[in-house]
Formats: structure tokens, C-alpha cells, sequence
């Protein structure tokens, strides 16, 4: 356990931002959370007594850095463009607002800056352009890799995460929402991409241990956050599928493999390596079969 910290998190009233922030809490750190006076915090109602937060809409975002002594920050917050957002709104989220907290960072004197980026964000051009989502956080690591040298920066490149309390419209949340409402058919690809699923417990991991690290670490280092193993997406649902109806019912739903045509230039399989971080001590544990047990209980 690392000593305790003043730290301030974006997006903690998201998926992966709600489990940070329990388990920063959980290891003895202050957390301030910048969110919106409009942010929806179902996730997080019951620890907001143990935090302070600042509303980003209604208040100055340097606010935060004068009141508190903030020692790292840890940046979920982004914007998939999946809910039809125009391509100023997308860039104004994953790249506008993280440069102007990594400008308070600097001129505040915060220790390390943790970014929140994608297995999507790879370095070839085909990629970087996949989508406004996926440029504009190619972006905002290239801005943070030519501040690096006035505040630490650690990029955690995040593989296809899973687990409870997830947006109802992401893949995996979907796909169970289906099998619990016995569709008669969920059409898909025909399920040939290789990804690789880490459960969210293993996530948080890789956050806890970079920022233990953090202070051994360089101007700027790079970790991918996956188990190391692929799976087909076939494979994968097909499994899901079969212990959701072991741990809860069977289903007439077909999976119907095929049915509609992979999106345009769609990435067909991952290249991870988990080494750097594996050489800090991290280890995934929660084993797949037993994150989709976990998951698929939300969906009794």
C-alpha cells in the first residue's frame, strides 16, 4: 500500500471511475472528484460523504488545485460519441478538458498525471482515425507526452473491461440484457475479432499498483492494462451465454453470428503486452469464467 495521497479523479461517477474511487477510499487516500452539478451519481451515492467535489459547470476547475494540495490525478472522464454528440462536444471532453487539468497540474505542482486511454489508441494511422472517439485520445497522450517533463505522466491503455454497475448500452451489459429479456435473436458479427476481456477488479489493480510505483517510475511510461490472453468474441459470448444459463436460466435467445457485417475498418485483433506492468507486480486474478459469474448476477 502506498502512502496516503491527496488525489483528484475525473469521472467517478462513471463505470470504471465509481470502482476507483471505492477502492481509493478504501486505501486511505483524500479523493476529489470534479464531476458536473447535473452528473447522475447513483453509483457513488453512498461514499459522496467521504469525498470533496467540485461541480466543473458552476465552479472554476482550478478551484480544486487552491483548496487542496493535490498530489496526483487520475483521469477516467471521456466521451465514446456513442449517444450522437458532435465532434466539437467529443474533442471539447477527451481532449480540451484534459488539457486544461493537465495545465492546472502543472502550474500547481502536481507530482503524476494517470491517463485513462484505450487499446484503441495504437499508433498506426488506421486506428488513430478509427473514429473522433479514438483520435481525439491519440491526441490528448501526444499533448501528454511533451508535457511529461513537468509532471509525471503514467497512460494506462485500458483492453475491453467488464464487470458490475456498467453503462447498459456497453457490449457486454447488452448482450445480458438480452438473455434476461429472452430475446428471440441478438444479431452480431460474425464474432472472428480477438479482444481481450479484463474484469474490473484487475483494472483497479493496475491502478493501484502504478500509482504505488509511481514516484520510481519515468517522465512518462506507458502500461497495457489486459490479461494477456485473447478470446474470439464468438467465443467469448458463446460462454456467456452458457453460464448464464447454468447460474440462471435457460434461453431461447439465439446468437446469431453473422446476421450483420463488421463495421468499417474494424480491428480484428489486439496486441497487448502486459510485461512492463507485470514487472511493477501486478497479476490479474479474476479468471473469466468467474467475472461473468459475477457480472451476470446483476442481471437476475
Amino acid at each position: 500500500m502506498c502512502e496516503q495521497q491527496t488525489i483528484l479523479l475525473t469521472g467517478a461517477t462513471g463505470f470504471l471511475g465509481s470502482h476507483l474511487l471505492e477502492a481509493l477510499l478504501e486505501n486511505s487516500h483524500k479523493v476529489v472528484v470534479l464531476k458536473r452539478s447535473t452528473s447522475n451519481t447513483w453509483r457513488i451515492k453512498k461514499l459522496l460523504p467521504n469525498i470533496v467535489s467540485y461541480d466543473v459547470d458552476t465552479q472554476s476547475l482550478e478551484l480544486a488545485f487552491e483548496e487542496q494540495r493535490i498530489d496526483s490525478v487520475i483521469h477516467t472522464a471521456c466521451d465514446y460519441g456513442r449517444k450522437g454528440e458532435s465532434i466539437h462536444q467529443v474533442v471539447e471532453s477527451n481532449l480540451l478538458f484534459g488539457l486544461r487539468i493537465l495545465d492546472a497540474c502543472i502550474k500547481f505542482n502536481t507530482d503524476t498525471f494517470f491517463n485513462t486511454d484505450t487499446f484503441f489508441n495504437t499508433d498506426t494511422l488506421l486506428q488513430k482515425h478509427l473514429n473522433a472517439y479514438t483520435l481525439s485520445k491519440k491526441q490528448f497522450v501526444e499533448w501528454l507526452k511533451q508535457q511529461s517533463s513537468k509532471v509525471r505522466v503514467v497512460n494506462l491503455k485500458i483492453e475491453h473491461m467488464y464487470g458490475s454497475r456498467d453503462d447498459t448500452n456497453k457490449f457486454v451489459p447488452w448482450v445480458l440484457s438480452q438473455l434476461r429479456d429472452n430475446a428471440a435473436e441478438i444479431k452480431l458479427t460474425l464474432g472472428e475479432q480477438y479482444r481481450d476481456f479484463i474484469h474490473i477488479d484487475d483494472v483497479i489493480s493496475a491502478y493501484l499498483t502504478t500509482l504505488e510505483k509511481a514516484s520510481h517510475l519515468p517522465a512518462f511510461s506507458e502500461f497495457d492494462v489486459g490479461t494477456g490472453k485473447l478470446i474470439s468474441v464468438r467465443k467469448f459470448l458463446e460462454q456467456l451465454k452458457e453460464i448464464y444459463e447454468k447460474e440462471i436460466i435457460p434461453v431461447e435467445t439465439k446468437l446469431a453470428f453473422g446476421a450483420i457485417p463488421y463495421r468499417e475498418r474494424e480491428m480484428m485483433t489486439v496486441a497487448v503486452n502486459n510485461e512492463a506492468l507485470l514487472n511493477l507486480g501486478w497479476n490479474p486474478k479474476t479468471s473469466l469464467q468467474a467475472g461473468l459469474k459475477n457480472i451476470i448476477k446483476e442481471y437476475v
